[in-house]
């Protein structure tokens, strides 16, 4: 099973303990805290994926850690489980997965954008509402200069790519050509 399988399963069983104790969005944060603080940290980035330590010496370093830095009792029984079935080196793909699915209840999707050119700030709120409008959830995009696409852009939403650049009218053009 893929690591991000594994971590969206224990995003999945956090994600409700943490709706049902009315504390997703802390819970959220907390995590990406986490994360980055394995990161930043060199020895806690040993501790989280060194093989060699035993899940149980992982999991009560972790929570003093944890238990220093403030966080929850729900976060530090959640990383003490994830620590104790030798999982802590799935954290940085178990706070991803964490986002994700507190995005999924929150109905925001990601469009990962294209254009050619840089989309000025007037552009890029109208794009955000087209798509909104066109999903019917609020859009989250993420931006990337691909100069391949010669002018206009492609969004992805999910696995639906929607494609208004000059490059793929071409190839559209070029298909109708060759099969007429």
């Amino acid at each position: 099973m893929s690591r991000r399988l594994i971590a969206r399963r224990y995003a999945l069983a956090l994600a409700a303990i943490a709706e049902e104790r009315d504390c997703l969005l802390p819970v959220q944060q907390e995590l990406a805290g986490i994360a980055a603080l394995v990161r930043g940290n060199p020895d806690l980035e040993r501790l989280a994926f060194n093989p060699l330590l035993a899940p149980s010496q992982k999991a009560k370093a972790l929570d003093a850690i944890l238990v220093a830095t403030g966080s929850s009792t729900t976060v530090r029984s959640f990383f003490g489980v994830v620590a104790g079935a030798a999982r802590l080196d799935l954290v940085y793909e178990l706070s991803s997965a964490f986002d994700q699915l507190v995005d999924e209840r929150m109905g925001v999707v990601e469009a990962s954008v294209q254009t050619a050119q840089p989309l000025s700030p007037a552009q890029t709120t109208a794009l955000q509402a087209a798509l909104a409008q066109r999903t019917g959830k609020t859009v989250k995009l993420t931006w990337r200069q691909d100069p391949a696409l010669l002018g206009g852009l492609k969004a992805q939403i999910g696995s639906t790519v929607y494609d208004a650049s000059i490059q793929g009218q071409l190839r559209l053009l070029k298909a109708r050509l060759l099969s007429a």
